[in-house]
């Protein structure tokens, strides 16, 4: 009796491992494939994830490699490159809804900041993204079709992107800068859930007030390096920027 019964705990090990491994395994693709697959047709950019390794079990993971190509109309460079971002999820939260992540940490991002004028590469992809969000407010008919139902919701308590760069121009005149710390917390906890499309919206939509207000103060700085008409660029650039969105929000 006490052979089978260390038999079957054995057989029950066994089984409990391989399930895991398979959900390490799979879960980190299907985060891959979706990011791969979905995001590009909200930022109308290329956008690739090298990739996604994540416990099923802890809800701890790191996405590798996430690169954000520009908008139309600007460079071939990427406007965003994240090496690892760091995310902790509540394990028993996945299966409902709101799905609560806990934080959310970009370390090191390097980001691109080109200006025409009253334009930039930033306040670009924002449009395309305020366009598939719906201004953010509603969710996107493509993030519904990738659902095959009611989109997923989900809330962030904390937010946190540090060490980054920003790069401001190309070529020999460029200029790089540090990017303040930038820290958002609650995302969505007041709305009890908040989709995909209206979380990258909110993210990105701090990230480009913030890269565009620190590429200005630069730009100021640095008139004489990076010329009379860039310095205009970028503060008019920012100035666009907090205009369509409100002043600082």
């Amino acid at each position: 009796m006490k052979k089978a019964i260390l038999w079957i705990s054995g057989i029950l090990v066994v089984v409990l491992l391989a399930v895991y491994l398979v959900g390490v395994f799979f879960l980190g693709s299907i985060v891959k494939t979706g990011v791969n697959r979905f995001a590009p047709q909200l930022t109308q950019t290329s956008v690739h994830l090298d990739a996604a390794d994540i416990s099923p079990l802890s809800g701890s993971g790191t996405l590798t490699g996430l690169a954000v190509g520009n908008p139309k109309g600007w460079s071939d460079a990427n406007a965003f490159s994240f090496a690892k971002i760091h995310v902790s999820v509540a394990p028993g939260s996945v299966f409902g809804s709101p799905i609560i992540v806990n934080e959310v940490v970009i370390e090191k991002p390097e980001i691109l900041y080109e200006t025409k004028i009253i334009s930039s590469n930033l306040g670009d992809l924002l449009k395309n993204l305020e366009n598939a969000t719906g201004g953010g407010s509603h969710p996107s008919s493509s993030t519904e079709a990738a659902s095959a139902g009611r989109p997923a919701r989900f809330e962030v308590k904390h937010f946190s992107m540090q060490g980054g760069t920003v790069h401001i121009g190309l070529g020999v005149k460029a200029v790089t800068v540090p990017l303040p710390p930038i820290t958002l917390d609650n995302l969505g906890v007041a709305e009890g859930g908040i989709t995909a499309d209206q979380l990258a919206f909110a993210v990105l939509r701090s990230l480009t007030t913030e890269v565009a207000g620190s590429a200005a103060h630069a730009a100021t700085q640095l008139g004489g390096t990076l010329g009379a008409g860039a310095a205009n660029g970028a503060k008019n650039g920012w100035n666009s920027l907090k205009g369509m969105f409100g002043g600082n929000k």
